[in-house]
């Protein structure tokens, strides 16, 4: 536990890029801090910027309920995002955010342990992945990152503007579970 409250604390200290001037809170994350379902998406919007929760916005409430019509409730994972600021107005973080954030994240990776790890939209995969990404052409499939498996879905976001999308998301979050059902 401990290592989580240096991790706080390093967070709420950190200016390695402009993001800190205009945060209400850091927001690192929430759920099963040794779940072995992991989801990461891109950052802080403005309602978690204000709870300092992640994933309580009205995307964050989506995904929580998609996820607990599968049965997966809030102690069977831990969610968080790559950048733990918000960026103004919501916009998508800048390269130089995501680097200057991404040691964060690989350390709440090391700590949860995870075996399945889900990546909520085009910045998570592209942070964690590979550069170029296309999550319209590459949600659903599995990669590695640390040598964990990888399944790269839609981030809940975008389901709020593009209601097709969601059987997409069921299908690719109901895979991922099913992976982690055969490893543990």
């Amino acid at each position: 536990m401990n290592d989580w409250l240096e991790l706080e604390k390093e967070c709420a200290e950190c200016k390695r890029c402009t993001l800190w001037e205009n945060r209400k809170n850091i927001v690192i994350g929430r759920g099963n801090k040794s779940a072995d379902f992991m989801l990461i998406g891109e950052a802080p919007g403005e309602e978690e910027d204000r709870q300092g929760r992640a994933f309580v916005g009205k995307a964050g409430q989506l995904l929580s309920m998609a996820l607990s019509a599968m049965g997966i409730e809030d102690d069977k994972y831990y969610i968080c995002n790559v950048i733990k600021c918000r960026p103004q107005n919501n916009r998508t973080p800048y390269e130089e955010e995501i680097e200057s954030c991404i040691q964060y994240l690989d350390r709440q990776i090391d700590m949860v342990k995870p075996k399945v790890i889900v990546l909520l939209g085009n910045i998570a995969a592209v942070s964690l992945i590979k550069k170029n990404i296309r999550i319209t052409q590459q949600r659903g499939t599995w990669d590695v990152y640390k040598g964990i498996p990888v399944m790269m879905t839609y981030h809940p976001a975008a389901l709020l503007r593009d209601e097709s999308k969601k059987i997409d998301m069921w299908r690719d979050l109901k895979n991922a579970w099913k992976k982690l059902q055969q490893i543990v």
